[in-house]
């Protein structure tokens, strides 16, 4: 029997339901559920409550009700463990929350009784590199890392790729982003799309300043090295998280990460059928 974790949406009433419906459905089959403390007291499922530093121990699967952000959220509370994540969504704007929730018992039942599911998802290491100081991770990022100024001011970076100097960029900011999150930020800046199981570290500029305006693709083993110029501060944001203040002279570092994120996916088509419904392409 399997011990299988949900993270609901914290405020969809619908998302709590149907972690509810699928946590009674389990426990008939005699599976163990859990629910983050944090979660369940604003879910209303304290029945299945434990303490969010306990929760990812001998977890089988995590399945998580929302949206992206919801999904992002599980990933870095059980990636590290090498928990497979399912994404069911009861969100607006879902590309990494696949399943739908009229699908979210047959994917169950699949991976439960065995079906090979599972993709792996690379995602970025981020370090920072002071210019006084010893360079630290400082966080993992399943979608990107963007640096921008700390004000309302364009950022200018330079940009090496593999330990060679690029460019330099003047832009509103900076992105580095992951295959899966090509359909994120990057997506916004008009980056490419990548498809998610590919191996590949995409650098987009934000509205960039200069006739180079390109987005490149480069291989998973090359490092990105960027290095924040001039006087004013920047800041660094990973998945939408503000993760450090960055002084002129500092670098900031993207490489692939030392473990991969495990996705619950009824398939490749899952990709391709999110694109075809958020861009209407069915129809034409």
């Amino acid at each position: 029997m399997a011990r299988v974790a949900f993270l609901p949406h914290r405020e969809r009433v619908e998302a709590a339901a149907l972690a509810k419906r699928a946590i009674t459905r389990l426990e008939e089959q005699g599976h163990t559920c859990v629910v983050p403390a944090s979660d369940a007291r604003l879910a209303g499922l304290d029945d299945w409550a434990v303490e969010d530093s306990a929760f990812p121990d001998a977890l089988d699967l995590a399945v998580c009700l929302g949206g992206d952000g919801t999904f992002l959220r599980a990933v870095e509370l059980v990636g590290r463990h090498g928990v497979p994540v399912l994404g069911v969504n009861v969100g607006h704007l879902a590309y990494l929350a696949q399943v739908e929730p009229d699908e979210m018992d047959l994917t169950l039942d699949r991976f439960l009784a065995g079906d090979d599911l599972v993709q792996e998802r690379m995602l970025l290491e981020v370090l920072l590199h002071p210019a006084d100081g010893e360079p630290r991770v400082v966080r993992y990022a399943l979608n990107e890392a963007v640096i921008r100024s700390a004000g309302a001011h364009v950022v200018h970076l330079e940009v090496s790729i593999g330990g060679e100097l690029f460019t330099t960029f003047a832009a509103d900011a900076l992105l580095v982003a992951t295959p899966t999150g090509s359909t994120a930020y990057n997506l916004s800046a008009r980056g490419p799309i990548v498809a998610p199981e590919l191996k590949a570290i995409i650098v987009t500029p934000v509205a960039p300043h200069q006739l180079f305006d390109r987005s490149l693709v480069i291989g998973p083993e090359d490092e990105v090295r960027l290095e924040l110029l001039g006087w004013r501060p920047g800041r660094l944001q990973c998945d939408g998280i503000d993760a450090a203040a960055i002084a002129p002279g500092d670098a900031v570092v993207c490489r692939r990460g030392p473990w991969a994120v495990k996705v619950v996916s009824l398939g490749r088509r899952d990709f391709r059928r999110t694109l075809r419904t958020k861009f209407g392409l069915a129809d034409r």
